[in-house]
């Protein structure tokens, strides 16, 4: 069985830092980046802009020039496939949707890797941080 879910580095100029926005998801407890499950119809883009405005609250502009792919196995004969991109961040006062997000929360990119709880997702920050200090502002 393959499940596949959409999401995104976002981020934010914010005092003349880099932050990110990180979210702690309510089933599992762990710090990652807003996703969630494609409907029928939708491009990758149009799930993650529509779950991250869900899960968060904030609106953004999607960078299709990156997209990351991350699979792996939560169980037994079940592989889940996530896409991230990258995302500019519109707004900034997150609303947190309860059912999914525990707890969200901006930190400056340098304290990324101490937040974040999987590896995968720290290796894709370093690949995000080099698109994000070029392209951005």
């Amino acid at each position: 069985m393959q499940e596949k879910s959409c999401g995104a580095i976002v981020y934010r100029k914010f005092h003349g830092n880099i932050e990110l926005l990180v979210v702690k998801h309510a089933k599992g407890e762990h710090w990652s980046f807003p996703k969630g499950h494609t409907e029928t119809g939708e491009t990758e883009i149009e799930t993650a802009v529509r779950e991250i405005r869900e899960e968060t609250g904030i609106d953004v502009i999607v960078d299709n020039t990156f997209r990351e792919t991350v699979n792996y196995m939560p169980k037994k004969n079940f592989e889940k496939q996530v896409v991230y991109f990258l995302a500019k961040a519109q707004n900034f006062d997150f609303n947190p949707q309860a059912s999914e997000i525990s707890e969200i929360k901006w930190i400056e990119i340098s304290r990324s890797h101490d937040i974040l709880t999987y590896d995968n997702d720290k290796q894709i920050v370093n690949r995000a941080k080099k698109i994000i200090q070029k392209n951005s502002f």
